[in-house]
């Protein structure tokens, strides 16, 4: 099983959030637990949580089958200590949201060194994501891959291997790869050839056992230009081939495949197209 669908607005409340997966013929989403512009939300009440349950539950979604995303104002990079010391407690505060309304895992951005050396951000990231395991009881923290774009970290496989070395927990740490980053950080997944040599490092340097989310995403970015410019499938320069190939390969499974296109009037259909290639 594929979970494929959008990533989507939780406008009204986070249980609204099934509702419109539905409504996108989705079997899986995406969503912030919070609004992901302000560092401070709330404490998930009893009453927010069952609702959401329910709707999930009256969708027919899994709560594996849902990706969330932490606040793009998070940098577990950052070579302040006081800023990252902020950044991980905002960090530890979406994994307990992530776990009060029984979800499985939470999708975050690395960070960025600032200029500083990358060696030691790793640490700096890693340490971060070990506090907030041990501060959680069973949420997944799935590292994102990036576009390599400036001091950002995680535009290649090395860093995202040596990120989960450092965090030293399988059962609870993994990746998703995003498919418009993996291309404009300089991997040549646009065809058949790229993307088989993509997926055989990975295999080699994290395995596929540690994927457990992906991002489906065309680009409007040439191949290495490090510029994260996302387009609807099919209109960039990866093409609906790419996004068959993808969801066709038995050896991903059972995570969410989630769309962060541009056009939201299009993933009901993106949504069909790429199901019924299963």
């Amino acid at each position: 099983m594929k979970y494929i669908g959008p990533h989507l607005s939780i406008a009204g409340g986070v249980f609204n959030a099934p509702d419109r997966a539905v409504a996108c013929g989705a079997n899986g989403f995406a969503i912030f637990t919070k609004n992901q512009r302000q560092w401070q939300a709330p404490e998930v009440t009893d009453e927010e949580a069952r609702e959401f349950a329910d709707h999930l539950k009256a969708g027919g979604f899994s709560p594996k089958a849902v990706l969330p995303h932490d606040s793009y104002l998070i940098n577990l990079g950052n070579p302040d200590n006081e800023k990252r010391k902020r950044a991980t407690e905002a960090f530890v505060a979406e994994m307990h949201r992530v776990e009060a309304f029984g979800l499985t895992a939470l999708n975050f951005h690395p960070g960025s060194s600032l200029g500083a050396p990358m060696d030691e951000t790793l640490v700096r990231i890693a340490e971060a994501i070990k506090i907030a395991l041990k501060e959680t009881e069973r949420v997944v923290a799935v590292i994102e891959n990036t576009a390599g774009q400036g001091h950002v970290a995680g535009g290649n496989l090395q860093e995202l291997q040596r990120l989960l070395e450092l965090v030293g927990d399988d059962a609870r740490c993994g990746v998703c790869i995003d498919t418009c980053h993996a291309y404009a950080a300089g991997f040549d997944i646009a065809t058949p050839e790229g993307l088989d040599a993509f997926w055989k490092e990975f295999d080699e340097r994290i395995g596929f056992k540690a994927l457990r989310g992906m991002h489906l995403n065309d680009t409007k970015s040439k191949l290495g230009s490090h510029l994260d410019r996302h387009a609807p499938i099919g209109d960039g320069f990866l093409g609906w081939d790419t996004f068959l190939r993808i969801v066709k390969d038995s050896r991903i499974d059972e995570i969410p495949m989630i769309l962060e296109t541009p056009d939201d009037t299009l993933w009901p259909e993106e949504t069909r197209r790429l199901r019924e290639a299963l």
